[in-house]
């Protein structure tokens, strides 16, 4: 008698090892889409990151420059046009080397439009002081090659706006420049001192497709003027 191979002993059909096979290939793609969209969220994470740090380095140098404010007679210790915010403040170097002129303004460059930082050599005259202010402002809107060697390109901008604190209320840092804010509040300061306003507000509109989107506002407030406001 002839005997028949039991069905555990025999191989798999041809449609058995398709199937698997096909299977196998769609767990395979399955984890392939899993792994790569864990890489995309990596990356996308630390791009954020790294923009991020970057963001706030620099709004740790602008707060840093307003704290550092110098107020000289016969100067301007703070101006604002509308497209650079010029700045008269002490210098970091030690000793003491007089003061730097430090502007902040939004101006092409590599073809996007960026967030830029200068800052004159140090100076401790009043006609080195004037020269700097000029060139900070000539700078801001066709720097020659020798000063665009001390600029600092900072992060993409969209837009940039500037507040001063003026008699209890926010307005456009262009329309009230000039005015003197300490004189109903504070008696016995300088010109100079005057003219600096009780609080700076900045807005900055980062621009559509980058790794972080949207606007950051960040307040300064004088310790001398407005250091009882909140």
């Amino acid at each position: 008698m002839r005997a028949h191979p039991s069905f555990s002993s025999r191989g798999f059909t041809l449609i058995e090892l398709l199937v698997g096979i096909t299977i196998m290939s769609l767990i395979a793609l399955l984890s392939w889409r899993g792994i790569d969209g864990m890489v995309r969220s990596q990356q996308i994470t630390r791009e954020r990151s790294d923009h991020l740090v970057v963001i706030q380095n620099a709004l740790a140098q602008w707060q840093s420059d307003l704290d550092s404010i110098q107020p000289v007679d016969s100067t301007q210790p703070i101006n604002w046009d509308g497209q650079v915010l010029r700045i008269t403040r002490r210098t970091t170097q030690q000793p003491d080397q007089g003061v730097v002129v430090v502007a902040w303004a939004m101006r092409t460059s590599n073809g996007a439009q960026q967030w830029l930082r200068w800052q004159s050599p140090p100076v401790n005259t009043r006609a080195a002081w004037s020269a700097a202010w000029q060139t900070a402002g000539q700078w801001a809107r066709t720097p020659s090659s020798s000063e665009a060697q001390r600029e600092a390109t900072l992060f993409p901008l969209a837009d940039v706006q500037l507040y001063y604190y003026v008699g209890g209320a926010w307005a456009n840092a262009q329309s009230s420049a000039g005015g003197s804010y300490a004189e109903q509040t504070l008696g016995g300061l300088s010109t100079a001192a005057a003219s600096v306003p009780e609080g700076i507000r900045l807005s900055i509109t980062l621009p559509e497709g980058g790794a972080i989107t949207g606007t950051i506002t960040q307040d300064w407030v004088n310790p001398v003027l407005g250091g009882n406001k909140t």
